[in-house]
């Protein structure tokens, strides 16, 4: 399959070799002694004091070159275990929303364990999607138990491959500690390490955190499936241009690449990003603007360029409610995307630029990942689909409809939505002028009021809770109050909660 592309050969040796030049002349602040050292013991010029990092092009190409070209990310059924680059985009709900829309209320309200158990369950039955990156927070974690708390939710509803971020080695110690007693013993887990690990070590412009950085280097020193996010802000920590930013992110890419390769080399990597440029009129943080599917465009030859994986936050949105604005932000970067070769599209399920989550949402988003799968099957043109027989055979006004190669295709020549109304106005009215979002809530209902096949079994989570005190309950269990809406009647009034907290919170 042919992509879309923005950039000329040698518009991307450019932006390569300005890479090059940038850490190697201007270098980068690494804010972690153990990176520093590891940088130096391996040939980059490194300033103590300042804590300033340039590292020569030679030892970028060096280390850069043993990226591998695929990676493996894998579930706790090893029959959902994705490997990547492959034909169709791996699809991802996106993560770290620290509110969700109540689905019985209708008003945002922080989210807890039980809402990551709930999605998690649904996550799990739909086909849309392939990975569960951990959508929201859980306001009611144990202060000790934080990321334990959100991939134990997690791990217990859902089979798929399952990853977020933590904030350092310590929690990465005990999510894997989850791993091996959810296998029965670590030589069992080792075997297969199914939890897949998030971190965003680069802190734009040009600056390597202590945390992140940390907990990069011994993911990749330990052979952990993990990879890395870059998130710059066009207009406040890169340049206000296209190309500006594709310049500097690419130079932060290929820093991150490079200490992760110097830590274990072979450590597999995504090209992933999370740009946005800043709406300057006020500086608001714009997931949802077209420039970010065009930015994947140009990120997807860069990682074409050095032979690895492809990916980004893509089908985001500003608006705070599924309406005209979601859709077409939530369709248009994505599609973007994967018309342009992403291999692994982050979108699922937020809403109001990363803020909170909404249950219909992800129903929908469900619908738009199936749409931007079909995209990438591609035409399909062979002798045998172009129907010349069939063609002459059905002849003049003849009709199409009854030929038995119609009833063959009729599951497969086109997506079929389950959400989206294709009726006559006539039957939508007189079946009640249901709303996507009605009926999106009202499926996903469905699916949680039934049990979840996925459930961690009874042994494996009496192991979990006799190690772990005080560990949430983690199961998925239908929300009280949350009930079948009628259609035709009102959605409740979305409202918002005011007292966000001003904490700082791991978004990747």
């Amino acid at each position: 399959m042919k992509f879309f592309s923005y950039l000329t050969d040698a518009e991307i040796q450019y932006v390569h070799a300005s890479s090059l030049e940038i850490l190697e002349e201007t270098g980068l602040i690494v804010r972690n002694a153990k990176a520093r050292k590891r940088f130096a013991d391996h040939g980059a010029i490194v300033d103590n004091e300042t804590e300033l990092v340039r590292i020569p092009a030679e030892v970028v190409e060096k280390y850069r070159k043993m990226v591998p070209p695929t990676i493996t990310l894998r579930g706790r059924d090893s029959a959902y275990d994705i490997t990547f680059p492959r034909e169709l985009p791996v699809v991802a709900t996106a993560s770290s929303a620290p509110d969700i829309v109540d689905p019985a209320t209708g008003i945002t309200r922080r989210s807890t364990s039980a809402d990551i158990a709930r999605i998690a369950h649904l996550v799990n039955t739909l086909p849309g999607f392939d990975l569960f990156s951990i959508s929201t927070l859980a306001d009611d974690a144990p202060s000790d138990q934080f990321s334990l708390t959100r991939f134990y939710a997690a791990l217990k509803n859902c089979v798929k491959p399952v990853r977020t971020s933590v904030y350092d080695v310590r929690e990465a110690k005990q999510v894997i500690r989850l791993g091996e007693l959810i296998t029965g013993s670590p030589e069992a887990y080792w075997e297969r390490p199914f939890i897949n690990f998030g971190y965003c070590s680069i802190v734009s412009p040009l600056t390597m955190d202590y945390d992140s950085t940390e907990t990069m280097m011994y993911f990749a020193e330990n052979g952990i499936t993990a990879y890395g996010t870059i998130a710059p802000m066009g207009g406040l920590s890169t340049p206000l241009s296209l190309a500006g930013m594709l310049t500097i992110m690419n130079a932060e890419w290929l820093a991150v690449a490079t200490l992760a390769q110097m830590s274990k080399e072979g450590t597999a990597q995504i090209y992933n990003f999370l740009p946005v440029f800043a709406d300057m009129r006020d500086g608001a943080y714009a997931p949802g603007a077209i420039e970010i599917g065009m930015m994947n465009s140009a990120v997807c030859q860069m990682a074409r360029f050095y032979n690895v994986p492809a990916g980004g936050y893509l089908g985001l949105t500003n608006s705070k409610v599924s309406d005209a604005q979601s859709g077409f932000e939530k369709g248009m970067s994505p599609l973007m995307g994967a018309m342009s070769g992403a291999d692994f599209i982050v979108m699922g399920g937020l809403q109001d630029a990363l803020m909170s989550f909404d249950f219909g949402q992800l129903m929908i988003d469900n619908e738009i990942s199936m749409m931007i799968k079909r995209v990438r099957e591609g035409f399909g043109f062979s002798k045998e689909s172009a129907s010349l027989q069939e063609i002459k055979d059905t002849g003049p006004a003849g009709m199409f409809a009854d030929n038995p190669s119609t009833l063959e295709r009729m599951h497969t020549a086109t997506f079929m939505p389950e959400l989206a109304d294709r009726n006559l106005r006539e039957k939508w009215e007189l079946e009640g002028s249901s709303t996507i979002q009605q009926r999106a809530l009202n499926k996903a209902l469905e699916i949680l009021s039934t049990p979840n096949s996925a459930a961690l079994g009874a042994d494996a989570d009496a192991r979990i809770r006799a190690e772990f005190e005080g560990i949430v309950a983690g199961e998925s269990q239908l929300q009280e109050g949350w009930e079948r809406i009628d259609i035709g009647s009102k959605l409740p009034t979305r409202a918002r909660r005011i007292n966000r907290r001003g904490k700082a919170t791991q978004r990747h």
